[in-house]
């Protein structure tokens, strides 16, 4: 990571240390002021569904200015697609398997672990949230009793934080939704105008009425999240604090949909995101860099000046956003990893085993490694522990119901195994000739190579990092109480 020298040099911003020398200032307009950071998050919104990414049918005007007047990410990954793990590796820049507990859905965050808003509210920044932020999980479990991870409630949203703000006082806002999480009211999507024929659908699923509709659901919720984003910047050229924002834009993984939600494919890992920070960036550009969303923690910090911890697994992403260039600014960002621990209790009664899996992506290949191919990657088909029971690792559906209840026509039966089938212990894709991720080509003699080359790439990173599934002590993961 560069220190502080390097920073400054990087951004070009002339900078002043404070007494303490805990944060740096950036000169603007004469006066010394810190970075604003507005981090807005969706509720299951994945990759590519926004405009800049080729979507035709969905609208997202924000993203899309984001986008223009800032830098346009093409490899977003989250660290797990689920929400709690995910979002804990955000707040504290580290992989969810470093995490304990952590690393499940409906669990709990160490207070002992340090998160990106304290440590900025102890810099000095106002701090907050609106809506989902944390979780689902139990915060108390973990030590947070009178705090919470992202600052302050505000119940009535960004506008209500912004008029409670000391003058002059840099803030860090974190936006969230529960768009577009289910449930969705049916037909909502068509019913406000979507064009239900337009919508494509990947190729892991027949081409019908029925699944095309149910996506132009998801595609209504992800256009009311972006139309909330869009009132927030327009809060910031009011103020005039625009120009001094950090905005990021993205969604926590891929859509709530069989083979996305919860799985280490790219429709489940990756995720559209977009970085504005006024004339310090060049705008309309597109990198091809491999990012993580451990990367945004340090990258927030280093922004304002304030020491990264040790801890932090995650790379600052500044040298990219304040670069010139287009396509793959950084050599070493080639590749990202990721992986998951226990969603829900989707295994047979009474298990409380999670399907742990790991996976490398690069710009050819994704690989993956199941730990347990013995189980069922999104739950038993019927006597799962959760509420959801067949399937729960995958949220209910219209999609998910037409695939199960044809799952004996011979024309839906491959999409129905591809969403629901027991998996081998790796799997391999090129992602040149299958972009959704199909065909696994793991037995194939000619990429017997290149398998064993991202194995090797995967289980380096793992042990570096330190992962339980790797060097001993993965077993705790399944052990870990689920905390609705």
């Amino acid at each position: 990571m560069m220190d502080r020298r390097d920073f400054l040099k990087i951004s070009g911003i002339a900078g002043l240390l404070s007494a303490c020398g805990s944060f740096a200032t950036a000169v603007s307009g004469g006066k010394s002021k810190r970075p604003n950071i507005l981090f807005c998050i969706a509720d299951d919104w994945g990759y590519p569904h926004a405009t800049p990414y080729g979507d035709e049918v969905v609208k997202t005007p924000a993203f899309n200015r984001l986008a223009k007047e800032g830098v346009l990410f093409e490899h977003a990954y989250v660290s797990s697609p689920s929400c709690t793990p995910c979002r804990n590796a955000i707040l504290t820049g580290q992989y969810h398997w470093r995490l304990k507990e952590g690393a499940n859905l409906w669990s709990t965050l160490d207070v002992n672990i340090p998160v990106y808003p304290l440590l900025l509210e102890k810099a000095g920044y106002q701090i907050g949230y609106w809506r989902k932020s944390w979780g689902p999980g139990n915060l108390k479990v973990g030590g947070y009793t009178d705090t919470h991870p992202a600052g302050k409630r505000y119940k009535k949203g960004f506008k209500q934080f912004l008029d409670a703000r000391k003058e002059g006082q840099p803030f860090c806002f974190w936006l969230g939704a529960h768009d577009p999480h289910r449930g969705y009211k049916k037909g909502s999507g068509a019913k406000s105008g979507i064009p239900v024929d337009k919508v494509k659908v990947p190729d892991f699923y027949p081409d019908v009425e029925e699944i095309r509709s149910d996506i132009a659901d998801y595609y209504f919720e992800v256009q009311r999240f972006d139309s909330d984003c869009g009132k927030a910047i327009k809060m910031l050229e009011d103020i005039g604090e625009l120009d001094n924002t950090i905005i990021v834009m993205t969604g926590d993984h891929g859509m709530p949909f069989p083979r996305c939600k919860t799985n280490l494919y790219d429709w489940g890992v990756r995720v559209p995101m977009a970085m504005r920070w006024g004339s310090k960036v060049k705008a309309g550009r597109r990198v091809s860099d491999f990012m993580s969303f451990t990367d945004l923690a340090p990258t927030f910090l280093k922004a304002a000046g304030v020491d990264v911890p040790a801890d932090m697994t995650g790379r600052s992403l500044l040298d990219i956003l304040l670069s010139k260039k287009q396509g793959r600014v950084d050599a070493k960002r080639d590749h990202v990893i990721f992986g998951r621990e226990r969603h829900t209790p989707a295994q047979a009664k009474p298990s409380t085993e999670g399907y742990p899996c790991r996976g490398i992506r690069t710009d050819e290949y994704l690989y993956i490694r199941n730990f347990k191919p013995q189980l069922w990657p999104a739950g038993v088909p019927e006597g799962a522990t959760h509420r959801f029971g067949s399937f729960a690792d995958c949220d209910n559906s219209p999609t998910k119901s037409y695939l199960i209840a044809n799952k004996d026509n011979p024309a839906v039966k491959k999409y129905y195994d591809l969403s629901f089938a027991k998996r081998p212990g790796e799997e391999l894709y090129d992602i040149t000739k299958d972009p959704d991720n199909i065909k696994n080509i793991a037995a194939d003699p000619k990429y017997a190579k290149v398998k064993a080359r991202l194995s090797a790439m995967l289980i380096a990173e793992l042990t570096a990092t330190k992962d339980p599934r790797v060097i001993g002590g993965g077993e705790k993961f399944d052990q870990y109480k689920y905390r609705p």
